[in-house]
């Protein structure tokens, strides 16, 4: 397959780049600062480094001319003055949508996860304030990506830890998972979104994650 990338550089972003690669597909890897990916000891044939800015048109849709299957792990700062999230999925959507391509696996909140009463767990009045604006910044992608004809997924954890995988973890649809450790390993996640890339899983479903 041929994999593109956004938000290649952080941390579950270069880890899905490197499992890509390891697993023999072509990875087009998109962000500002993407020469740090590039091992001059050991160049790999099937990565292309595309530096770029997510809010050029033309940059965009070259990261997925040749795509199969766009990953988005955007991310940000985290009080709300932030819009790549949501902003960066829109112009993702566009550019899809304009070459004809269907398959986007993206990254948003445990929040946009279904309650018990099939509200959001981030409309709950006990959702915890200093998550609130990350969370409608995921929010609004995902409703951008619901108003799309893509056939997306959008995978929800709770805390992204900084670390390799584990492949011990738990997934589950539209709800948190049970049980749910509110963690995630960064490698863990890449691994599942992967997984979901390349399975064709969890076509236009949320996807909660935890490590057990």
């Amino acid at each position: 397959m041929h994999i593109t990338v956004f938000g290649a550089t952080g941390q579950v972003g270069k880890r899905i780049v490197q499992q890509a690669l390891n697993q023999g597909n072509q990875v087009t890897a998109f962000g500002r600062n993407v020469e740090s990916l590039i091992d001059q000891d050991n160049i790999n044939e099937k990565l292309t480094a595309q530096k770029g800015y997510l809010f050029d048109e033309k940059d965009v849709a070259k990261a997925i001319d040749k795509a199969d299957v766009i990953i988005s792990v955007l991310g940000g700062a985290s009080d709300g003055s932030d819009k790549t999230r949501s902003l960066g999925i829109k112009q993702i959507i566009k550019q899809m949508q304009k070459k004809g391509k269907k398959r986007i696996i993206a990254l948003g909140g445990m929040g946009i996860l279904n309650a018990e009463d099939n509200t959001l767990l981030l409309h709950a009045e006990d959702y915890p304030e200093e998550y609130l604006a990350v969370g409608m910044e995921h929010l609004k992608a995902f409703e951008l990506l619901l108003e799309s004809n893509l056939d997306w997924t959008f995978f929800c954890p709770a805390d992204i830890h900084d670390k390799d995988e584990t492949g011990i973890f738990i997934t589950s649809v539209n709800y948190a998972p049970d049980p749910n450790h509110f963690r995630i390993n960064a490698g863990d996640l890449a691994m599942a979104m992967l997984k979901a890339a390349t399975n064709q899983e969890y076509i236009q479903q949320r996807v909660g994650i935890s490590n057990y």
